[in-house]
């Protein structure tokens, strides 16, 4: 069966993400590699490896570029917490930055909440005993 490995996002300071990522919001980093003929390095940060099943994000930082425009096609990244109110409490009191507060989603009862990470990703938390059902 097919595996959905990682999801590859570009970063302005690889340093500044990795704190983010690893910190704020509790994903270990689980490797980085530099390539100095390409000028780039990769991290790859997650709640466990890949080999386990789990989704990572691969943050991808090419040197000397300190910020990229988002566009208007990439969405977010959704994470499940068993408690989205509290996770956002944690979050806050890192430093983190929330956008929308944990609460239910408009028109339905999935509660979801919504962070932004330091380069401006948007990251959707939803409580894990709703976030198989769609957001209704």
């Amino acid at each position: 069966m097919s595996q959905l490995l990682h999801t590859m996002i570009r970063v302005g300071n690889l340093d500044r993400s990795i704190e983010f990522y690893t910190q704020v919001m509790g994903m270990k980093l689980l490797r980085k590699s530099e390539n100095a003929e390409y000028k780039y390095t990769l991290a790859f940060v997650g709640f466990g490896e890949e080999s386990t099943g789990q989704a990572v994000i691969e943050l991808t930082y090419n040197w000397g570029t300190d910020s990229y425009d988002l566009g208007n096609g990439f969405g977010h990244l959704a994470i499940g917490e068993e408690n989205i109110y509290q996770r956002c409490d944690a979050i806050a009191a890192a430093g983190g930055k929330i956008t929308r507060a944990p609460g239910p989603v408009a028109g339905g009862t999935t509660e979801i909440a919504f962070v932004e990470d330091p380069d401006g990703y948007k990251i959707e938390l939803i409580q894990k005993n709703a976030m198989t059902e769609g957001l209704g």
